[in-house]
C-alpha cells in the first residue's frame, strides 16, 4: 500500500470512521480492488498520483474485495475495479473498470470544495448574521490566496456596494475577466450600478408626470419615468413604460426601450417571475 497519508486501507472495522464520517468534511473515493485484478493494479499509480497532487482535498479508501466480501456484497460490487465517491455521508458518483486519469479528475473536481469556496460560504453566513467586518476579512483573505477567483471578486463587490462603497465595487467589476463578467451576480450588479448612474440628474418624478399628462407619447419622459420606478422597485410598471416606448417608436434613441428592458432583466435575473412575464411580452411585441 502507498505510504501517502491520503490513502487508507479500509474494512468493516473502520469503514464508518474513514468513509462515512470522513466524507462529511472531505470527499472519499472508495476503491474496490483485488490482488489478481490487473486493471486494479494499473489504476493504483493513478490514484496515488492524484492523492498526492490533491494533497488532502480527497481521501482514497482502498477495500480489498476478496478480504472484505461483506462490504463488497453490501455495495453490489460485480466487477473490479469499482470506485464509489462519497461526500457528506452520501454516495455521489461511481465508476467501474479502468478509468482514465482525466475522467477521474473530472469526477473529483465536481465534488471538491476549494478552500476559497469554504471561506466564501462561511463569509456569507457571517455577513447574513450581521458580522460584516468579519465577513469582509474572510473574503479578502480568501482572495489574497486565490487572486484569480472571479466569483470571490464578485461577492466582495456585492458586499462593498451594499455598504455604499460604489467605487470599490466598480473597480472589482472592472478587474473581472471575460468569464467573470458573465457570472449572474456580476451581470446583475453591473446593471444595478448602471441604473443608479441613469438616475443622476433626472428631473423629479412629478415633473415627468406633468410632461406625460400633456403628451402621453413623450418617449423621453417615459424612459425617465421607468428609471424612477426601478429605483422604487416598481419593476413591472417600469417595464410597461419601456414597452410603451417600443410601441410608440421602436427606433427612439437607438432602441432605448428594448435596451432598458434588457437592463432590468439583467438586474433582476432570469428566474424572476416579472422577468419571465415581460420576456414573453417583449417577444410578442417583436414578433
Amino acid at each position: 500500500m502507498s505510504e501517502s497519508p491520503h490513502i487508507h486501507n479500509v474494512g468493516m472495522q473502520n469503514f464508518q470512521q474513514v468513509v462515512l464520517e470522513g466524507s462529511m468534511q472531505t470527499p472519499v473515493l472508495v476503491d474496490f480492488w483485488a490482488d489478481w485484478c490487473q486493471p486494479c493494479l494499473q489504476l493504483t499509480p493513478i490514484l496515488e498520483k492524484l492523492a498526492d497532487e490533491y494533497a488532502g482535498k480527497f481521501i482514497v479508501a482502498k477495500i480489498n474485495a476478496d478480504q472484505e466480501q461483506e462490504l463488497a456484497a453490501h455495495f453490489g460490487i460485480k466487477s473490479l475495479p469499482t470506485m464509489k465517491l462519497f461526500y457528506q455521508g452520501q454516495l455521489v458518483d461511481e465508476r467501474m473498470g479502468l478509468v482514465q486519469e482525466g475522467d477521474l479528475r473530472a469526477m473529483l473536481d465536481k465534488h471538491i470544495v476549494s478552500e476559497s469556496e469554504k471561506f466564501m460560504q462561511a463569509a456569507m453566513v457571517a455577513y447574513e448574521q450581521g458580522h460584516k467586518q468579519q465577513a469582509m476579512d474572510m473574503l479578502n483573505h480568501a482572495l489574497a490566496n486565490d487572486p484569480e477567483n472571479q466569483e470571490l471578486k464578485v461577492k466582495i463587490a456585492l458586499l462593498v456596494y451594499q455598504d455604499g462603497d460604489r467605487d470599490s465595487a466598480v473597480a472589482l467589476l472592472d478587474s473581472l475577466d471575460a468569464e467573470g463578467r458573465k457570472l449572474d451576480d456580476a451581470v446583475r450588479l453591473q446593471a444595478q450600478i448602471h441604473m443608479e448612474e441613469q438616475l443622476a440628474g433626472l428631473p423629479p418624478l412629478a415633473d415627468i408626470e406633468a410632461k406625460l399628462a400633456e403628451d402621453p407619447r413623450d418617449c423621453e419622459a417615459l424612459i425617465q419615468k421607468s428609471r424612477h420606478l426601478v429605483a422604487q422597485a416598481q419593476y413591472e410598471d417600469a417595464m410597461e413604460c419601456l414597452l410603451e416606448v417600443m410601441r410608440i417608436d421602436r427606433g427612439f434613441d437607438e432602441d432605448a426601450g428594448r435596451k432598458g428592458l434588457l437592463e432590468i432583466f439583467d438586474m433582476l435575473g432570469g428566474e424572476h417571475p416579472s422577468v419571465q412575464k415581460y420576456r414573453r411580452k417583449l417577444f410578442t411585441l417583436l414578433h
